[in-house]
């Protein structure tokens, strides 16, 4: 059998998330746990424009941050660590043990750090010349999440 993989680098939003659906199947599967929800919150402008977000997701006891944003516009002045504690917040609500987040060196680690999140690996030269840095934040341990 001759398996080709074709080039396909425009998938849809509507592909992706039918992609998404599939991996979280299975992931539910394996883990026997199904509750996984999104995790979000948006700052708008007087005029109803977003200028920040957080978005990401929890399950399993775990949640991942996948967007943080500020419009340049807005930033250094709060709006990010607004974001983050928001976010922090739910999590706990939702009985998250640990968060965990990616961020470029030229984007925000030391505003993760401040806040509590620990790196916990670093990639140098990704891109070339900057670090790509995983962080994670431990909101309850195994033991008292039970």
């Amino acid at each position: 059998m001759n398996i080709v993989a074709h080039p396909q680098h425009n998938l849809s939003a509507a592909e992706i998330d039918a992609i998404e659906g599939r991996l979280y199947d299975h992931n539910r599967q394996a883990v026997g746990r199904s509750d996984a929800e999104g995790l979000g919150f948006v700052i708008r402008n007087e005029a109803g424009c977003i200028v920040g977000v957080a978005a990401g997701y929890s399950w399993a006891g775990t949640s991942e941050l996948k967007q943080m944003w500020v419009d340049q516009s807005h930033r250094g002045r709060g709006y990010g660590r607004a974001l983050l504690r928001a976010f922090i917040a739910e999590a706990k609500i939702r009985a998250v043990r640990r968060i965990w987040v990616q961020s470029y060196d030229f984007q925000a680690p030391s505003m993760y750090e401040k806040a509590g999140f620990i790196r916990v690996a670093e990639f140098p030269d990704w891109p070339e010349g900057h670090s790509n840095v995983i962080l994670c934040k431990t909101l309850l341990e195994p033991d008292s999440a039970r």
